[in-house]
């Protein structure tokens, strides 16, 4: 199993201090979090895409590519691409070049975003949220097997013949599917053969067996071998030395952001006690000293016989000391622990 880590790259005041750092310093940080987690050994580093003030990564393929060169052998992918807004023929030709200049460890995480800021600012109609993201993984999908595409949709301009370059090393990119807890968006993964990946953030994370069952089973009914049809679970965490030290310093950062999105949604306020149960044993957030999250990571392989897992570090404005002592943890600790429990090795 791949363990790694993702980030939406955070940028609101620290809940300690009210302190907002430049977006420079915080992209500077998060290249020195993504060396770390290479040196550490760790498989995966993602990098979400927003377009809003609280969030410094618009373009997470160029935020990869710099990555890239920071990097050598961790594997490079957005966690997301909300690919309904973009155009994919530009995703495409982003992150083949990712692939090339990191020596084939670029990967796609496509999916519909769950916050719709792209949508207006790009100029699409949220009632075809669903449509847009069906059509235009068609295209990206033929773009990943064809060099010369021939395609028509309703939302983008046909392509007569036209080829697409660069080409990248991997043949053919890794495409992965982000999903929420839909039952469409599973079964549409299932279908087409693609890896998913299932966002665990709130709730009990064994509810989701069922979904992931169903991905399963639309896979097999479509004919791909169960080898293609790879399961990665997303969740929330932070790694401290004890667990009361991960508790209370992950927890005004937490309070901070999904409060501020709730009032967003309409969520009710989260509370110390909720969080608490949350990061139980059985909760979705892994947020704890170390023997904690493997215990956890290992209880949901249990559960999901996932091939990754990848965890949110951090949800809130976290101090860039304190981040990378998690990721040494998570490197250190916890990596190699879950490796030895599972009878697996570095992946890399």
């Amino acid at each position: 199993m791949e363990l790694g880590i993702y980030t939406f790259a955070e940028n609101s005041p620290d809940p300690a201090s009210g302190e907002v750092i430049s977006a420079a310093q915080r992209l500077k940080n998060l290249m020195e979090e993504v060396e770390l987690a290479d040196q550490v050994g760790l498989d995966v580093f993602g990098i979400g895409e927003h377009h809003r003030p609280d969030f410094v990564v618009s373009t997470p393929a160029v935020v990869l590519a710099a990555a890239a060169m920071r990097s050598r052998r961790i594997r490079l992918t957005s966690a997301v691409t909300v690919l309904s807004s973009d155009d994919p023929v530009r995703v495409f030709q982003e992150y083949a070049t990712v692939d090339l200049l990191s020596g084939g460890r670029a990967e796609i995480m496509a999916g519909r975003g769950s916050f719709i800021e792209s949508y207006p600012l790009f100029g699409y109609d949220l009632d075809d949220y669903d449509e847009l993201f069906a059509e235009k993984l068609d295209l990206l999908l033929q773009l990943r097997t064809s060099t010369v595409v021939t395609w028509r949709g309703t939302h983008r301009a046909p392509i007569e013949g036209r080829g697409v370059y660069p080409r990248p090393v991997q043949d053919p990119i890794p495409v992965w599917i982000a999903v929420g807890g839909t039952p469409a968006s599973v079964i549409r993964a299932g279908t087409l053969g693609l890896p998913l990946a299932v966002a665990i953030i709130g709730g009990t994370p064994a509810h989701f067996t069922d979904l992931v069952e169903l991905y399963r089973e639309s896979g097999r009914r479509a004919g791909h071998p169960p080898a293609a049809l790879k399961v990665g679970i997303n969740s929330h965490g932070f790694i401290a030395d004890t667990s009361q030290q991960a508790a209370d310093d992950a927890w005004p950062p937490y309070l901070d952001t999904m409060g501020r999105i709730g009032r967003e949604r309409g969520w009710p306020p989260p509370t110390r006690q909720r969080y608490e149960a949350e990061r139980s044993p059985r909760g979705a957030i892994l947020v704890g000293d170390p023997q904690e999250v493997i215990d956890k990571i290992l209880w949901e392989h249990e559960l999901f016989r996932m091939d990754r897992f990848l965890l949110q570090f951090s949800v809130g404005t976290m101090p860039h000391a304190k981040m990378m002592r998690c990721i040494e943890l998570y490197g250190t600790a916890v990596a190699p622990a879950v490796r030895k429990a599972l009878g697996t090795t570095d992946h890399r």
